[in-house]
């Protein structure tokens, strides 16, 4: 399931049609097994209103979590650059040719953390993932060197820098790993699908109008798995700062 929750697409089609035929199947029951009794109209009406408030609440939970998920994305994006720029900075502070070296490393691990933003292919995103790992023993194993051989305080500066751009990265692609649970959706799902089937039960008659709460729902889903999906939906994290960043390292 959670490799069709990176497709928003395919997760609004897969709700409308599940919807649909939920509530089909709902008016099914009612029309050819057994039909809703007058004194019983009130009581069902009293369930499917309850339900559909639950579904609304759990709707309203999960575009909450997508969001703060987004917004996360952004800020460790920010974080990053702002870890890469100061640490520029700080390998002036380096004897001439290991800073010449260090440099020249962030600003190509600058240019891998670009395409972990901007690639979708897996195949793809495995070579930069490979890349960034080597960039980021070499920048490590040069800054290692150079602080043991001269352990002052001017060095660990350097090298606090660095394991901040280190940790900013693996603070990244723990937020790109933090999706809604599974288990979320499930409910959720499951809920709309019920909901669907009262509603199909409980309609006096079938028209246009029958297909506007499906069609309501899906939209919602493909919202949520839009937002929550890094990669795949049309609501992305766009690496302003670290675009920024790379413009200016480049000139400079």
């Amino acid at each position: 399931m959670r490799r069709i929750l990176d497709f928003p697409l395919i997760v609004f089609t897969l709700s409308l049609a599940s919807l649909w035929l939920s509530e089909q199947t709902g008016a099914f029951f009612a029309r050819k097994l057994r039909p809703v009794k007058d004194d019983e109209r009130n009581d069902l009406s009293l369930v499917t209103n309850a339900s559909m408030t639950l579904l609304a609440l759990i709707i309203g939970f999960s575009f909450s979590m997508a969001v703060s998920r987004y917004d996360q994305r952004k800020n460790y994006e920010e974080e990053e650059a702002n870890a890469i720029g100061t640490e520029y900075v700080r390998v002036d502070l380096l004897p001439g040719a290991d800073g010449a070296r260090v440099r020249q490393l962030l600003t190509q691990y600058l240019d891998q953390r670009l395409l972990f933003y901007t690639i979708r292919n897996p195949q793809q995103l495995e070579l930069v993932d490979t890349e960034t790992a080597k960039l980021q023993a070499e920048m490590w194993s040069t800054i290692q060197r150079v602080a043991r051989a001269e352990p002052t305080p001017v060095f660990a500066l350097v090298v606090a820098g660095m394991n901040d751009v280190l940790n900013r990265q693996g603070y990244t692609q723990a937020a790109w790993w933090n999706r809604i649970p599974v288990g979320a959706w499930g409910l959720m799902v499951s809920i709309a699908i019920s909901s669907s089937l009262l509603i199909g039960y409980g309609a006096n008659r079938r028209g246009f109008l029958f297909t506007i709460l499906p069609f309501l729902v899906s939209i919602a889903f493909f919202l949520i798995a839009d937002i929550d999906s890094p990669r795949r939906g049309v609501i992305r994290v766009v690496p302003q700062n670290l675009t920024s960043l790379s413009q200016s390292l480049h000139a400079h």
